[in-house]
Order: C-alpha cells, then sequence, then structure tokens
C-alpha cells in the first residue's frame, strides 16, 4: 500500500508567487484607500479653491516642484495656503479656479483628458508648457515655491538644516563636510 503525503509542499518557486500576488494585492488596496480618503476630504476643506479645481491645482503644483520624497500633504498645506489667501481676494480665487479649469481645457485638448487624469508625467509637462505664459501659471510657480519650500517639515526631507546665522554660519556647521559628494 502506498501512503500518500498530503501535507502542503512549499518550494521557493510557489513562496515567491504567493508572496508577490499578496505584496501586489495590498498595495493595490492600500494605494486606493489612501487615494479616495485623502483628496476629497482635503479638497472639501478648502473655502475658495472648488475641489475639482483643488485636484487640477495639486496635480500642477506637484509636476512644478517634483520632490519623490514628499507626500502629497506637503503640496496640499502649500495649497491651503494660497486658499486662504484667495478666501480673502475674490479675483484671485477666481483667477486660480478659472486656471483650472484652462488647465484641464489644454489638457483635454492635447491628451484627451483632464489634467490630473494624464498618467504619464512627460505629457502633463507638455500641457503645462503650453500655458507656461499665462497669468494663471505664473502665479502657481511663483506662490508655490515659497508655499512649498518655507515649510520646516520639507526641510528636514530635503535635508536642509535651516538658517545658520544664529550658530555662527555656515562655516562652522558642515560648509567643510563634503559627504555629499560622494553621491553625485
Amino acid at each position: 500500500m502506498r501512503v500518500l503525503d498530503k501535507r502542503t509542499r512549499f518550494n521557493r518557486r510557489n513562496f515567491l508567487k504567493t508572496s508577490v500576488a499578496s505584496v501586489a494585492a495590498a498595495g493595490a488596496v492600500s494605494s486606493g484607500v489612501l487615494t479616495i480618503a485623502s483628496t476629497p476630504a482635503w479638497a472639501d476643506a478648502l473655502t475658495a479653491i472648488k475641489p475639482d479645481a483643488a485636484k487640477t491645482l495639486l496635480a500642477m503644483v506637484r509636476d512644478l516642484y517634483p520632490h519623490d520624497r514628499l507626500g502629497d500633504a506637503y503640496y496640499e498645506k502649500a495649497l491651503a495656503s494660497m486658499d486662504q489667501e484667495a478666501a480673502k481676494d475674490a479675483t484671485l480665487a477666481g483667477q486660480l479656479n478659472e486656471g483650472a479649469v484652462a488647465l484641464d481645457a489644454a489638457a483635454r485638448k492635447l491628451r484627451n483628458a483632464p489634467y490630473a487624469a494624464i498618467p504619464a508625467e512627460a505629457d502633463r509637462v507638455t500641457v503645462l508648457k503650453s500655458i507656461e505664459t499665462t497669468p494663471f501659471f505664473r502665479k502657481i510657480r511663483g506662490d508655490m515655491v515659497v508655499a512649498l519650500y518655507n515649510q520646516p517639515e520639507v526641510w528636514a526631507k530635503l535635508g536642509y538644516e535651516g538658517a545658520s546665522a544664529e550658530y555662527g554660519g555656515y562655516i562652522h556647521r558642515g560648509f567643510d563636510d563634503l559627504d555629499w559628494i560622494k553621491d553625485a
């Protein structure tokens, strides 16, 4: 009589296939949850910028100042500061909302999709280049450089230690530290 071994055979190949499938499924679920949970609530909290415009502006700002290390929260905080300014200035609020609509229209004309829905960064940059001479584009670019890079949390992510005058200047705080040159 022959005895069958009913234990599960788990070899390297099955382990890798199962692991990859599990990680991919978990990533798809978590990214979907993050997208659904974070963007609408943040956009709804704005007062002067409409939710659809906020989504477009967020994608635009991420393309203007791309940093893979920075999550959307830093860009959202920068846009929230612009929203506060727009809440006090109806002209600015109109410029932001109408500019976002115009950006989506330019995207549809060039790529048949709203700006935030274009998957390839290179295609979104092409759309941005088509509007770079507009006052809307110049306003976003100029205000966001300050609003984004004026956040101490962003400084930490980018490796900037902050002002050094109160510590005697950079000459005593890493001026001669050339560790960064090895990475270049």
